[in-house]
């Protein structure tokens, strides 16, 4: 296909493609002539998932620029590929005093072994979490942790269980590793959006007196 049918059929204007092809976010297509070259369904496939991780993952252009090369790398295993892309996701932890930063990196791993879950595959998600709770504790809810923490955890699992089950059964390597991506990127934002839906059914439920 040509790259107007390519934009047309992605919803990704011509320039914003091209600026893709420039930035090496899109592999150049076959050319065709001096000024003209075909595109495939591979391409189609990488402006989708191009288009989700900056669009809707709000992740700059360098940082999916990294996460593209490791999808790109067929001797990475799937588990590292997943640490990539929540290393790309994950909001650098902020500077914080020794003693309350232990604090709260000793619930996190008290509630992560608690469960039997190994520290070692999400450190940089780890470390963020830690920052959420030094950061609760500053604010005055330094008892989050305690109380709604186990919950987070709970729910998270099954939706990780889920996520993976669903990535595994997309077919072979490439289906799976645009699964990944796409899931987690995705997830994060429909995970944000469904808890403030929620939040806003209970506070009805709970604050309004005439509710339910």
């Amino acid at each position: 296909m040509r790259i107007s049918e390519l934009s047309e059929r992605s919803g990704i204007a011509v320039p914003t493609i091209k600026y893709y092809l420039r930035e090496g976010l899109l592999p150049a297509g076959t050319r065709t002539g001096p000024n003209q070259a075909s595109y495939g369904e591979e391409h189609l496939r990488r402006l989708r998932l191009v288009r989700a991780l900056i669009e809707v993952g709000g992740l700059p252009v360098s940082t999916v620029g990294e996460v593209l090369a490791a999808v790109d790398s067929p001797d990475l295993p799937l588990f590292s590929l997943l640490g990539v892309v929540q290393g790309s996701l994950s909001t650098p932890a902020p500077s914080a005093p020794d003693s309350e930063w232990e604090r709260a990196a000793a619930t996190v791993r008290a509630e992560m072994d608690r469960r039997g879950w190994d520290m070692k595959p999400s450190t940089e998600a780890i470390d963020t979490l830690t920052s959420v709770l030094v950061r609760l504790a500053q604010l005055g809810y330094g008892d989050w942790g305690a109380t709604a923490l186990p919950a987070y955890f709970d729910g998270a699992r099954v939706i990780a269980d889920n996520d993976v089950a669903t990535a595994v059964a997309a077919g072979g390597r490439d289906d799976i590793v645009d699964a990944v991506v796409v899931l987690t990127v995705l997830g994060d934002t429909a995970l944000a959006a469904i808890r403030r839906i929620a939040q806003a059914q209970v506070s009805l439920e709970l604050l309004t007196p005439d509710a339910g």
